[in-house]
Order: structure tokens, then sequence, then C-alpha cells
């Protein structure tokens, strides 16, 4: 029996590959389903408009699998963002890379009709999304997709430069050409700076620091977290699905944050074919 329709199934989880994100997670909030749906959650943002429109006959919720926002660097850092200890943002500046594999470019991600693009549909979508998280949306998309050292038809690294109504910047590049695994994420405000590096594993110890700038200016007092424990994002991601579940609230990230971060990836596409 499809787990769609038993009766003891009441969450799925879609995480395959990303042409069949969007029809395996509208069928299953079609049949009411709540689903966790891995990022991106689509090739294009059109995709998921099927999704939206199943969830909201169903009531089935939907949340996207941004997990980066619970990594425990993050969750301090929306602590301190949200005290307003850095003051009015400025810009955001990320990085996000590997280096790839041998054979890499045979792999799935290597093949449009199934990935809907390289580098910036995959990790570049978490360092929109982060960006959002902090910044809210952008109007103003520039950036670069290219392909530099993979033979592959999509882009092993892409360049981004966006901009919010208020005139705050994010500069983006997330890459497949990173020979050591590499993760940064830093967050200006004119008061200080936060600053999160390493995601565990190969990308080095998952690490905050805070740099409070002082009325003097010159060296900023600093405080740094080292988190050398296993990751627990995941585990959190699906903690708050759950609790979402529970209250009947609309999931954050949810498929809003996706189409959004979707559609940022789809201009720059669009503006490297000129």
């Amino acid at each position: 029996m499809p787990p769609f329709t038993r009766s003891d199934v009441d969450i799925v989880i879609v995480a395959t590959t990303h042409d069949m994100l969007a029809p395996i997670a509208a069928a299953a909030v079609h049949s009411g389903k709540h689903v966790l749906i891995e990022k991106p959650g689509a090739r294009r943002a059109a995709e998921l408009d099927s999704v939206v429109g199943d969830s909201r006959r169903s009531g089935a919720l939907v949340r996207v699998g941004f997990n980066h926002r619970y990594h425990r660097a993050f969750r301090q850092a929306r602590e301190i963002f949200d005290s307003g200890a850095l003051g009015p943002v400025m810009f955001v500046r990320g990085r996000y890379g590997h280096g790839g594999r041998l054979g890499y470019e045979r792999e799935w991600r290597a093949r449009p009709e199934l990935s809907g693009g390289g580098e910036l549909i995959d990790q570049g979508m978490h360092l929109i999304d982060l960006a959002r998280w902090f910044l809210g949306d952008f109007p103003k998309v520039r950036g670069c997709a290219g392909t530099f050292f993979w033979k592959m038809p999509v882009e092993d690294n892409g360049f981004l430069l966006l901009e919010t109504a208020a005139g705050q910047v994010a500069f983006l590049h997330a890459g497949w050409t990173e020979w050591k695994n590499l993760f940064s994420f830093e967050i200006m405000g004119r008061m200080g700076k936060l600053e999160i590096s390493g995601l565990g594993g190969s990308y080095g110890v998952e690490r905050l620091a805070f740099h409070r700038m002082s009325p003097e200016m010159g060296p900023p007092e600093t405080t740094i977290w080292e988190y050398p424990m296993a990751d627990d994002s995941w585990e959190r991601e699906f903690a708050e699905f759950l609790e979402d579940i529970r209250l009947g609230r609309q999931p954050s990230p949810g498929l809003a944050d996706a189409q959004a971060a979707l559609r940022v990836v789809e201009m720059v596409y669009q503006e490297s074919k000129t």
C-alpha cells in the first residue's frame, strides 16, 4: 500500500533527486500527510505551486529542510542578532564549498534534468536561505554561474550579489572547487560582527565568534564559542516540525522560503545565459 494512503502514516519525508521532490511532496499533501521536503524543494519555484495549492486544500503542513538554521552556531547567532547587539545590519558575506570527488561529473547533480542546476541550487541554496533569514527578501539580484573545472553542463561555482529594499547587501559564493572544504558566514552590524565557520567533520569545528565594537573603535571585544560535538541540526529541525504540527502553525522555513530562494537562483541562471 502506498504510504500516502496508509492511515498509520502521518508524516512523509521527501529526500530524493531534485526532479522528484515536488511531485512526491504534492502527492503526500494531497492525501493530507504533513511533509518535510529536503532543500531545494524543487528544480524551479513554479514546481512547488502544486504543493502550495494541495497544502492549502488539505491543511497538511510542509517544512523545507534548510537545516543550517538549526546548527548550534546559528542558533546562538540568531539570539545575539535578535537582541539588537549588532546594531543595524549592513551586509552579510557567505562562502560555502567542497572539492567534489573522482567521477563527480558523472553523478546525478551534474545532470540538469535531475538536479535543476549545479552548485547554486545545491549548497548555494543554504547561503541564500541564511541571508534571507537575517536580511529579508532581495528585490535586486545580480550574479554569475560558471563552470571552471568540472566537465559538466551545470555550474561548479556561483557568485551572488543580492540587495534588500533597504540597501543591505549579501555577497555569497558557493563552489565545487573548494579543495579544502569551507563554510563561512559573516553578519556585519554597525556595532558588531558575527562570524560562523565550520560545520563539523571535514568543514572543521563549528565555531561562532562575536566581535563587539567599542566606542573608541580599535580591536573589538571578542567572544568565541566552539561546538565540537555531533551535529544535531536535523534532530532540532524535525523536533520543530513536530511542534509545528502540534500547534497547527505554518513551518518556517516553509514553501515560501524555498520558492523565494529558488527565484534568486533562477534569476542568476537567466543572467548567466545573456
